[in-house]
């Protein structure tokens, strides 16, 4: 359940912010990295798992993903610090995969089967015999509860919903259920492995492991190396940024933070917002109303332009060009602070994705997460919440600040269109979960959508609902609607569009 402070939740962070203390403060980095899982797991009693090795030997892996690093080989073991010499440098990227299972965290969950619990009451109407298609469901032995054959079972359900006492359960893995891509498959040993083929990188698998054996790597070593080097850091932050940090932590607030922290400057990604919402009204208005195109995709959220790319090929031509928020804005600030390094903080793992790519790799140095933000904040000992200092920030409008919850972009752009091109006729669709936006993308295949933009949002809510957040969806939501209902400018102006974003 996403918003619950669970001790994965804590884990995770306790790990981030001992890896950002030794990025901070350590003369002594191979050794500091080596005793994080002890401080982790502090006593020789295990809180989670059978034995304190295990516990340690998990978390020394959750620390080489926290490093950029990657697993190691379960066959090979090693120090944590394999490999550190190449991770300790404030320019690294790391190299996919992003998203990774920790072998030794997952607990082999049953992928799909029906199962008979103690709640069968073995009546006499055997109501789950009856219906089963394939006889996969006998009554017990001496009359006894119910059995399921999985030879024989095909899954259908039949059995669960016809059951009065709701004796049947349907097991799934949790990973797996999450995954909009099918990307989950096995592994030899039954463990969830992670199909890089297939995977987006939205990290909802992540979210909602239970046992916390799926972890995104991390570039906060790298940053923080980077802003102790004394480089031209520079953050753009994702407007659902607001009410991730607290009650009544402003933008302002967090603008007044990262730069007591060390950035030079703070910018806000919904300034590229508003280029793409211009861009996409003024796409659809010249290429969909008349006709040269079936239908637009709009371009903003990276695993749902890879979900099109990859499994609806054909829809290429139709995702909008416009730059995605993170690239326009860091491409701005370039232009503007040529030696600047840029840090996207938002609420997105697939955003680390997207700057893997070669034509973003120049635009955007490193990638954050809000989680990691605020692991950063506490290894600085800087509580936000009392922080008492504010830097004012306006560099966007209503339209590029409401991208962050579901149906944003497309309110963005329709609202653009029928202000700029009175004339034109706009018809609007959305979708949100990666299974949604699958199943829009086939009708707009089949021909079901043409004359429509299409706004697809890999996570169910929108950006608020990102592996990366702090607070629960519906919290971050309403904070970001407040945020854009007190927004000065409505939208931007027509011809942003047209500013020279090389």
């Amino acid at each position: 359940m996403r918003g619950l402070e669970t001790s994965v939740i804590k884990l995770r962070r306790k790990v981030f912010v001992e890896v950002a203390k030794v990025a901070f403060e350590s003369e002594n980095v191979n050794s500091d990295i080596e005793a994080i899982p002890y401080k982790i797991t502090p006593t020789e009693t295990p809180q989670y798992r059978e034995s304190i090795y295990r516990e340690r030997a998990i978390a020394a892996e959750r620390v080489r993903l926290a490093m950029g690093m990657s697993l190691n080989p379960q066959d090979q073991p090693a120090h944590i610090t394999k490999g550190l010499t190449q991770s300790n440098v404030s320019d690294l990227y790391y190299e996919p995969p992003l998203m990774q299972v920790i072998p030794s965290a997952c607990d082999r969950c049953t992928e799909n089967a029906y199962v008979v619990s103690d709640q069968c009451r073995a009546c006499v109407s055997r109501y789950c015999v009856t219906v089963c298609p394939t006889g996969a469901v006998k009554a017990g032995k001496d009359g006894g509860r119910a059995e399921i054959d999985r030879d024989k079972c095909i899954k259908c359900g039949k059995c669960k919903a016809a059951c009065p006492y709701e004796a049947i359960a349907h097991r799934v893995r949790p990973c797996s259920q999450a995954c909009g891509v099918k990307a989950i498959v096995n592994d030899e040993l039954g463990r969830a492995h992670i199909d890089v083929k297939k995977c987006v990188g939205c990290g909802q698998c992540m979210v909602s492991c239970p046992f916390g054996a799926i972890a995104d790597k991390s570039q906060i070593f790298q940053l923080i190396q980077a802003i102790k080097k004394g480089d031209e850091v520079v953050a753009e932050v994702a407007p659902s940024i607001v009410g991730q940090f607290g009650k009544g932590v402003t933008l302002w607030k967090v603008k007044a933070a990262l730069k007591e922290i060390g950035f030079k400057e703070v910018y806000e990604v919904a300034h590229g917002a508003d280029v793409g919402a211009a861009t996409e009204a003024h796409h659809y208005a010249t290429e969909v109303a008349t006709g040269k195109l079936p239908f637009l995709l709009t371009s903003c959220c990276p695993a749902w332009s890879m979900l099109a790319k990859t499994q609806f090929p054909e829809t290429i031509d139709k995702i909008s060009s416009a730059l995605t928020p993170m690239v326009a804005t860091a491409r701005t600030i370039k232009q503007k602070r040529p030696h600047a390094r840029v840090v996207f903080i938002g609420p997105c793992a697939a955003k680390k994705l997207e700057a893997m790519r070669k034509t973003v790799r120049s635009d955007v140095d490193f990638v954050i997460t809000f989680e990691e933000l605020a692991a950063i904040f506490e290894a600085k000992g800087l509580d936000i919440e009392t922080f008492d200092k504010e830097d004012p920030v306006h560099d966007a409008t209503a339209a590029g600040r409401g991208y962050g919850v579901a149906g944003g972009v497309a309110s963005a752009v329709e609202d653009c269109i029928r202000e700029y091109y009175p004339d034109v006729e706009v018809n609007i669709e959305h979708a949100e979960g990666l299974e949604n936006c699958r199943k829009i993308l086939l009708l707009a295949k089949l021909g079901k959508m043409n004359g429509c933009l299409i706004e697809g949002m890999a996570c169910p809510g929108g950006c608020v609902a990102g592996a990366g957040v702090n607070v629960p969806v519906e919290k971050g939501a309403a904070e970001l609607k407040r945020f854009v209902n007190d927004s000065t400018k409505k939208l931007p102006p027509k011809d942003l569009y047209e500013i020279d974003l090389p």
